[in-house]
């Protein structure tokens, strides 16, 4: 009687149903990684006098890039253009490079001044120096 096992169909199902579920999360995924579309990415730092931003803007020639100061918000757009070329003999299989329009805005503490501010780039990255407008630095209101 010792070769004689009690048939469990549940266990079966179980078992079954477990293989199932952590089989995705163990096999190889052949899934490519999503591509995400250009984004102007910047470092920003202070200091007494002013503002330093350092934009990373690559591909896009310096004649594409605006940059707008409004008070204390600054704006930076760039448009990267597709060079034209068709061949005849030739079709385009897979096209994974961004063509199009970048915008980039955000706010500063204080106001900048607009006629001072100074902009430069260079392979691909776009620096701009932002003197504060005088007299626009905070104030502590006594309260009486």
């Amino acid at each position: 009687m010792s070769n004689l096992m009690r048939h469990e169909p549940f266990d079966e199902l179980f078992e079954d149903v477990m293989k199932g579920w952590f089989r995705p999360w163990f096999r190889p995924q052949r899934r490519e990684p999503a591509l995400q579309p250009m984004q102007i990415t910047l470092d920003l730092t202070e200091n007494d006098r002013g503002y330093h931003v350092r934009a990373e803007i690559p591909g896009v020639k310096k004649e594409d890039i605006g940059i707008t100061v409004d008070g204390n918000r600054v704006s930076i757009s760039a448009e990267i253009r597709k060079e034209k070329e068709e061949k005849k003999d030739e079709k385009v299989l897979r096209s994974e490079c961004y063509y199009g329009r970048v915008y980039r805005s955000f706010t500063l503490d204080q106001d900048v001044d607009e006629g001072k501010a100074e902009a430069k780039y260079r392979d691909g990255v776009l620096e701009l120096t932002l003197p504060k407008k005088s007299g626009a630095g905070r104030r502590r209101v006594a309260i009486q």
